[in-house]
């Protein structure tokens, strides 16, 4: 048995207690599956995930490129740059995703789940075939010593959840529960996710220490190479205990997946026009069009496919570090947001084929609606109406300017809510009644050229109202210690959300993160409108009552002006060998974590 510490809020508790008193009694039994809301769509007996082709032939390889490099293996901690193919290829959790439901989970190390009728206990039952790539078995030991480091010595992001857990008890031979302390109907899910690493492994060693040390886990691939700063090599083991299972036909067909480093995502792109790389994601629509002029591409040997999908936008922008206090105020951000000239530059840099995000759950059932708030959203919403910026009940729409240079009328917006917030051009000059200049700094990671592109124009309007402004370039590492530690004005920040949000959103906006480093909350979101609809979503029992909580949260972040968002697509476009193939069949995610490559074979044409 293992304690924890109990960190629940009053408010939890209470939930807690309510829904304790009020849920009709409901036998548990073991399942094959869980689903956030209603029951799994796959039945036990299914043959492969509807997105995979179970047919899918073996070998071949997939050759990606990145941006920067890398100084440790260890990806699941705070310490060091780990390169993020290391979560997905080494290791594996006791309940695998679907990713063409909305969140559902089945079992993967764990043959069997169960949990009670308010999900305050889960229990798991391992494979006995459940094995290491070292040949020794995954027991509960290393399941219940995995989730406790990775609470307690792990990454932040980790520990809101590790803090929901009561104790954790082995219950049998193969089989453990976990007790939780919190009203919170997604931690079974959570914790059917969490990484499982061998306890034998880390046995007097540091794991909150960065480390080259390959980490040993349960999944296809084992690390064969690792050279920093140039390339990271993954080959499938041939004895991967899990080949077989239904849950893995169609997956993990690639002997080998490597990834190139590069200073520069220009470097990137010539390297796959070169044959270097075998896999290119494009992000610009107009490059997509207008840079694919060559013979590779003429010839057949480059294929260039467009992936649907039906996810939120997620964030892509400027973001503001609202700790600093030249950005405390939202009328400020909310200048800054007229003075950025959307629609000439999309039209600039991508040709404007792309729609703006206009919310953080945009494109997406979750997102906030045109209009006034619904009345449950209103229902949620209106115990914070104090503390609301304007938008969050009535509607809220991003500037539009008429697409010329010059941006005026929004030009005119913005030097009038400046002066609002005591911001007035003395000799050009942007001064307060301190005397002080309006100056900033955007930090830039080396090798943006796109949002370098992006951020001189954006100077150029900004130099109009009379705002100073310098632009930092740092490189890869240094970027990722500044912005862990929040130590920039402002920077380009790029968040993915799901249809499932829960309790990851507590570290993108949960007030913590306003001082704890390591966290998604980069504009130091201070609300506890936020933390409430978060906390809602996590105890709903019905998907009318979360979706509201999430549309609800989706005003708030939206009208507190904290990113000046850019463009979304509805498609992924990747360009790649023609050796290289993927199914007909889309999961509702697209091109998703899980798709490219583990969905993807090699059949030479």
């Amino acid at each position: 048995m293992t304690p924890h510490k109990s960190v629940t809020k009053a408010l939890c508790t209470l939930i807690a207690l309510i829904v304790l008193n009020v849920s009709p009694p409901v036998a548990a039994e073991p399942s094959h599956g869980i689903a956030m809301y209603g029951d799994p769509a796959l039945p036990p007996d299914f043959v492969s995930l509807p997105y995979a082709n179970p047919d899918a032939p073996k070998g071949g390889r997939i050759v990606f490129g990145e941006r920067g490099g890398f100084d440790s293996l260890n990806s699941h901690i705070l310490k060091g740059n780990a390169p993020w193919g290391m979560r997905l290829h080494v290791f594996e959790s006791l309940l695998g995703r679907n990713w063409d439901e909305p969140f559902t989970l089945y079992g993967l190390l764990a043959e069997s789940v169960e949990t009670g009728p308010n999900r305050d206990w889960v229990d798991f039952t391992l494979r006995p075939e459940a094995q290491f790539s070292d040949g020794s078995p995954v027991t509960v030991d290393d399941v219940i010593w995995s989730i406790d480091t990775l609470g307690t010595e792990g990454h932040p992001r980790f520990a809101s959840s590790y803090a929901k857990i009561a104790e954790m008890t082995q219950t049998g031979p193969r089989s453990l529960r976990i007790t939780f302390n919190t009203a919170d109907r997604e931690l079974p899910l959570i914790m059917g996710l969490r990484p499982i690493f061998q306890k034998a492994q880390w046995e007097g060693l540091d794991f909150a220490a960065s480390s080259m040390l390959p980490p040993i886990g349960s999944g296809a691939y084992t690390v064969t190479e690792a050279i920093p700063g140039r390339s990271l090599t993954f080959t499938r083991n041939p004895d991967y205990w899990g080949r077989d299972l239904n849950f893995n036909r169609g997956q993990h067909n690639l002997d080998e997946i490597r990834y190139d480093f590069f200073a520069d995502a220009g470097v990137i792109f010539e390297a796959f026009k070169a044959g270097e790389i075998t896999s290119y994601r494009e992000g610009n629509a107009a490059r997509w069009t207008d840079s694919y002029d060559f013979d590779a591409v003429h010839d057949g040997r480059i294929t260039k496919s467009e992936i649907a999908h039906r996810r939120p936008t997620g964030m892509t922008g400027l973001v503001f570090n609202t700790r600093r206090d030249i950005f405390a105020d939202w009328r400020v951000r909310d200048a800054l947001l007229h003075a950025f000239n959307y629609e000439f530059i999309a039209q600039t840099q991508t040709g404007g084929v792309d729609p703006r995000i206009p919310s953080y759950f945009g494109n997406s059932v979750l997102a906030m609606q045109d209009g006034p708030a619904s009345d449950g959203v209103r229902a949620l919403l209106e115990p914070f109406a104090d503390d609301l910026l304007p938008g969050a009940l009535e509607g809220y729409s991003l500037p539009v300017s008429d697409g010329s240079e010059r941006n005026r009328a929004n030009i005119v917006i913005a030097t009038n809510l400046l002066r609002e917030a005591g911001w007035t051009p003395v000799n050009g000059v942007l001064t307060n009644a301190a005397g002080q200049p309006f100056t900033f700094d955007i930090l830039l990671r080396q090798g943006s050229a796109e949002y370098q592109a992006i951020v001189n124009i954006y100077v150029q309007a900004l130099n109009r109202l009379g705002i100073s402004t310098t632009v930092t370039t740092v490189d890869s590492a240094q970027y990722n210690q500044r912005t862990s530690a929040y130590d920039f004005d402002m920077t380009f920040y790029n968040i993915a959300l799901s249809l499932s949000p829960g309790n990851e959103q507590t570290l993108y906006w949960g007030s913590e993160g306003v001082t704890a480093p390591g966290t998604r909350n980069w504009m130091g979101v201070n609300s506890p409108a936020a933390e409430a609809m978060v906390d809602t979503m996590l105890t709903a029992t019905t998907n009318e009552d979360f979706t509201d909580a999430a549309r609800a949260l989706d005003r708030i972040l939206t009208t507190g002006r904290y990113v000046i968002p850019l463009w979304f697509s509805n498609v992924s476009r990747i360009a790649h060998s023609s050796s290289l193939h993927y199914p007909d069949a889309l999961p509702v995610y697209g091109d998703w974590t899980g798709f490219q490559p583990d969905v993807w074979w090699f059949e030479a044409e």
